[in-house]
């Protein structure tokens, strides 16, 4: 097979984003008369988006009438503070440069919100870089839809199976599989207890970012 794209989740996968949802998440504890919690704490569920946030630190379920504002307010102060702390995870800088190099191109394929997601794409200068960017809001589906994977696909210029998709949820690798794409998971990203990478019948486990480099070396070559 010849693997052309690769496509990444990007919470926990491309970006390490959990520090400053973790302190935007704070703050709005804070400002509620909450105790803030530990950082190992929240960055299990960061991969799950702002609604499990509010579930984790207010212990609200989504019916509470207070609930969507305290949601929104999270994502207010997230949004001030975007890339404070976030970075590319470590090693995958040099990873996507390498992609680059070999004449791969690659994108993100997330469930955040353009609003968020292409500013902090900006802000860390990947943004001109990717060839695809397909965000929670870019169609009326997201994953484990396969529909924005099939997209991404598109303005890549690769088949699906020409494709590879990284993530660190289930859905991630359902909507990878949904798309007939091949898909990893990314074990150095956010897992909540409960969580069985193992289980989740992806084409490998990368421990670092550049253990693609030896994946597409085995995997994704002519």
């Amino acid at each position: 097979m010849q693997i052309n794209t690769v496509l990444f989740d990007l919470d926990g996968t491309l970006l390490d984003t959990a520090p400053d949802l973790a302190d935007a998440l704070n703050t709005v504890l804070v400002e509620n008369r909450h105790e803030p919690l530990p950082y190992a704490t929240i960055r299990g569920a960061v991969s799950h988006g702002g609604m499990a946030l509010i579930k984790l630190g207010f212990r609200l379920d989504e019916t509470d009438p207070r609930f969507e504002p305290l949601r929104q307010r999270l994502l207010s102060v997230y949004r001030d503070n975007l890339s404070n702390k976030t970075r590319p995870f470590p090693g995958m800088t040099e990873l996507l440069e390498q992609l680059e190099q070999n004449g791969r191109n690659w994108g993100v394929v997330t469930n955040k919100p353009a609003w968020l997601t292409e500013p902090l794409l900006q802000d860390l200068g990947l943004l001109e870089r990717a060839a695809c960017v397909v965000s929670g809001d870019t169609l009326k589906e997201r994953k484990p839809h396969p529909a924005p994977m099939l997209h991404a696909c598109a303005k890549a210029g690769s088949r699906p199976e020409q494709c590879v998709y990284i993530g660190d949820a289930r859905r991630d690798i359902e909507a990878g599989k949904n798309a007939n794409m091949h898909t990893l998971v990314a074990l150095f990203g956010y897992f909540m207890d409960g969580d069985r990478p193992h289980e989740w019948q992806a084409d490998g486990m990368l421990e670092s970012p550049r253990d693609l480099l030896y994946w597409l070396e085995h995997n994704g070559q002519p």
